[in-house]
């Protein structure tokens, strides 16, 4: 994991927000990077929630976090129009992101889950060649499909590998590691499928 000397762990800013806290009644999750690994030094931290009622979301962010320091907050216009904020706590930047889906069916985290399930997998040797493709510039889901040799849309192609069970993922790793002269992780890692964050 990458981080700042400027900013402690992902963990410890989020401890010291205390917006798991604050955002409880919204089923907050944190997803992204960091819990990967995957952080770069100005990746961000981000919560997914749980908002049908988009009001009342807004309403509870506004007063837990209208006076830090660079704190915005917005709503999409399209489809369901999730809310949005940002603002900077303990040295990182936060994105909370209120949706009317349950968080387990928000792309966001379903983007995260299969790419958990993938890193505990893959080992080391994923991690180290996904970050090589982070380093040169990809984003985080078009890093794994061109590790993973995913054609097409990579946010679409990586939601494709959701259904398969850990051995169909160890030898698509596997294959896709072995074209890249990279190995693939010796272990055995029990499967991953369905955990959730505590």
């Amino acid at each position: 994991m990458t981080h700042s000397p400027l900013r402690p762990p992902y963990a410890e800013a989020l401890a010291q927000s205390g917006m798991l806290t604050r955002l409880a009644a919204f089923d907050a999750h944190v997803a992204g990077t960091p819990p990967l690994g995957l952080d770069l030094p100005d990746s961000d931290i981000g919560l997914l929630c749980h908002a049908p009622d988009p009001h009342r979301f807004a309403a509870a962010v506004w007063a837990a976090c209208r006076d830090l320091p660079g704190f915005a907050m917005w709503q999409w216009q399209g489809r369901d129009r999730p809310v949005v904020a940002r603002f900077h706590c303990a040295g990182w930047l936060f994105e909370l992101f209120g949706q009317a889906r349950p968080v387990a069916e928000q792309l966001g985290w379903r983007h995260f889950a299969i790419e958990r399930r993938l890193l505990a997998l893959g080992g080391e040797p994923l991690r180290a060649a996904v970050m090589a493709r982070r380093h040169a510039g990809a984003k985080t889901e078009p890093a794994f499909a061109q590790v993973l040799g995913l054609a097409g849309d990579p946010y679409a192609a990586l939601l494709t590998l959701e259904g398969l069970d850990d051995e169909a993922l160890r030898l698509r790793i596997s294959a896709s590691t072995k074209r890249a002269g990279v190995s693939a992780s010796p272990f055995v890692v029990r499967s991953t499928k369905g955990d959730q964050p505590s």
